[in-house]
């Protein structure tokens, strides 16, 4: 039975003595919860002065989560694609608009944990988070929130204005689903989905690159299937009777539906990308017939992700668990090579 956390906020103490779940990324971890292997309760806060201060900007620096900015190369997708990556103004372009998207989702996850922070004092790993445990302030974050979407849309401001509407979108579009579309099972996937889908037409917007129907319909798949999977996790892993007070939209969702709903997500995002790389004007375009060959990579690493969804009940979330599985890692890069190689026609000669 999971213990409802006592927090105190701002001083950096809890008040809860229990022991967290420990968590594992090998292979071979077993794949029932423990409890007495591995303490996740953070350290104690400095008592004062400037070591306090470093300590809670540290965990600011956490909420915003720097390592989940890896999704934001969506934002390169339109120009990798268009052949133009190496032409310096478009990539110096799509280098800015990323660094304005890591500027947006850093302060739209520090929203989500200010939202979520009953509900995050609940979960076995998330009360750890540096908001609910009380590391950074609420004070701290609201003002971290609001200088981190001021300086992201100045930055949008410089380049073209249907970039600045796109990235304005993505934050509304995330503030509508931190109060109101996460509540709701299943809506609350394609608001991700959607938000994947603004990162790639704002990439191409930032690079007056135009954006095929093809990567968008990849994008939004390959997102939901994503999504379905993160949720097909929490409901496997919620502590009984606690999954819709852990997340509202739990309650909406049952396991057979995630089951079959992320099986179907799999099999139309390789069925869209193999249709993408079999078509006539991408073969024209790209002067390959051999495209089509790269879809095993990625049928390969959705099989993957969905290996990681059913085994690591310990992880936070699938979706962070992929970025540090050596597997996984290994055949995205291999994609990625492989693509490069083929669409800029890169060999020995």
């Amino acid at each position: 039975m999971v213990q409802t956390a006592s927090i105190q906020h701002g001083n950096g103490m809890r008040a809860d003595d229990s022991e967290p779940p420990s968590q594992s990324s090998g292979l071979d971890s077993d794949p029932s919860p423990s409890t007495d292997s591995v303490n996740l309760s953070p350290p104690p806060p400095p008592s004062q002065g400037l070591r306090l201060v470093v300590w809670r900007l540290g965990g600011l620096l956490l909420t915003m989560r720097p390592h989940q900015w890896v999704k934001n190369v969506f934002v390169l997708a339109p120009v990798v694609f268009a052949r133009e990556m190496f032409i310096t103004d478009l990539l110096v372009r799509s280098i800015g608009a990323f660094g304005v998207f890591c500027l947006l989702t850093g302060a739209v996850y520090t929203m989500n944990d200010l939202v979520d922070i009953d509900n995050d004092a609940t979960h076995p790993i998330k009360r750890y988070r540096p908001i609910p445990s009380g590391r950074v302030p609420i004070g701290w974050a609201r003002t971290a929130v609001v200088a981190l979407v001021l300086v992201s849309l100045a930055g949008a401001a410089i380049g073209p204005w249907e970039f600045l509407v796109t990235a304005l979108s993505y934050f509304l579009l995330n503030v509508a689903y931190s109060f109101r579309l996460k509540q709701v099972a299943y809506l609350d996937v394609a608001a991700i989905a959607a938000g994947f889908v603004l990162r790639v037409l704002a990439g191409g917007f930032a690079t007056h690159t135009e954006v095929s129907t093809y990567l968008a319909l990849c994008t939004a798949l390959l997102a939901l299937f994503l999504g379905l999977g993160k949720r097909r996790h929490e409901l496997s892993t919620a502590a009984r009777g606690m999954a819709q007070q852990q997340r509202k939209a739990l309650g909406g969702y049952t396991r057979h539906g995630l089951r079959w709903s992320h099986r179907t997500t799999a099999v139309l995002t390789v069925a869209s990308y193999v249709a993408y790389t079999l078509d006539p004007e991408t073969m024209d375009f790209f002067n390959s017939r051999h495209l089509w060959w790269t879809s095993v990579f990625v049928a390969v690493a959705l099989w993957r992700f969905m290996v990681l969804v059913r085994t690591r009940p310990k992880s936070e979330s699938p979706t962070q668990e992929m970025l540090r599985d050596g597997p996984f890692v290994a055949i995205v890069f291999s994609w990625g090579v492989a693509m490069l190689a083929l669409v800029y026609n890169l060999g020995p000669n």
